[in-house]
C-alpha cells in the first residue's frame, strides 16, 4: 500500500480531530464575577464537550476502520484513490456540526444539527460503500488475498446497514432530535464496544 496515502489519511484524521475541540470555548472572563458563576458558565459549556467527547469517539471508530480497511489491500488504483478522498471529506466535515450540536441541542432548534449530523455519517456510510466496491473491482481487485477479499465484502456489506440507518435517522431528527441525538450516540459506543472485542479475538 501506497505511504503516501496512508500517512496523508492519517494527517487529515488528526486534523479533523483537533478541530472538534476549537469550538469548545472558555466563557468570557469579563463576564464572570464570581467562582459560582464561573461553574454554571461552564456547565453551559457541558453539553458542547459531550458532543466534542463523541464526534472525538466517531473520528477515533472511523480512523481504526480505516487502519484495517487499508491493510486488506496490496496496491492502489484511481478509483480508490477518490473513494477514499470522499471518505476523507466526510471526516474533515465533522467538526462542524458537532459544533451545531453543541450548541442547539437543548434548544427548540435542535433538529437542523441532528439531522445534519446524521446525515454526515450517512454519507460517511457512502463513502465506505464506494471505498469497498472499487478495492473489489472484477478487473483490478486490490485485496491481498482472498481472506482479506472476504473482510472486504463484509465491510462493504456494513456500509449498506450504516448507509439506512442514519439515514432513517436524519429523517426522524425532523420530529424527534433529542431521542435521534441519543441513539445515534448509542449506535457510536456500540461500535466502539464491539470493534474493542473484536479486536482482543
Amino acid at each position: 500500500m501506497n505511504a503516501r496515502l496512508e500517512a496523508f489519511c492519517d494527517g487529515v484524521f488528526a486534523i479533523a480531530i483537533t478541530l472538534l475541540i476549537i469550538d469548545v470555548k472558555l466563557p468570557s472572563t469579563e463576564s464572570l464575577h464570581t467562582t459560582r458563576e464561573l461553574w454554571v458558565a461552564l456547565k453551559h459549556l457541558s453539553p458542547s464537550f459531550l458532543v466534542f467527547l463523541l464526534s472525538f469517539t466517531i473520528i477515533f471508530i472511523t480512523w481504526v476502520n480505516h487502519h484495517a480497511v487499508l491493510k486488506l489491500v496490496h496496491k492502489s488504483s484511481p478509483r480508490f484513490i477518490y473513494a477514499n478522498g470522499l471518505l476523507l471529506l466526510t471526516v474533515v466535515v465533522v467538526p462542524f456540526p458537532t459544533s451545531l450540536l453543541g450548541e442547539f441541542i437543548l434548544t427548540d432548534h435542535a433538529a437542523p444539527a441532528v439531522i445534519l449530523y446524521s446525515s454526515v455519517f450517512a454519507m460517511q456510510a457512502l463513502a465506505w460503500n464506494f471505498l469497498g466496491r472499487t478495492a473489489l473491482n472484477p478487473s483490478n481487485p486490490l485485496t491481498n488475498n482472498e481472506k482479506a477479499r472476504l473482510a472486504m465484502v463484509a465491510a462493504t456489506r456494513k456500509s449498506h446497514y450504516a448507509l439506512t440507518l442514519y439515514t432513517i435517522f436524519a429523517i426522524l431528527a425532523i420530529w424527534f432530535p433529542l431521542t435521534i441525538a441519543i441513539i445515534v450516540a448509542a449506535s457510536w459506543i456500540a461500535w466502539l464496544i464491539i470493534g474493542i472485542n473484536i479486536n482482543e479475538k
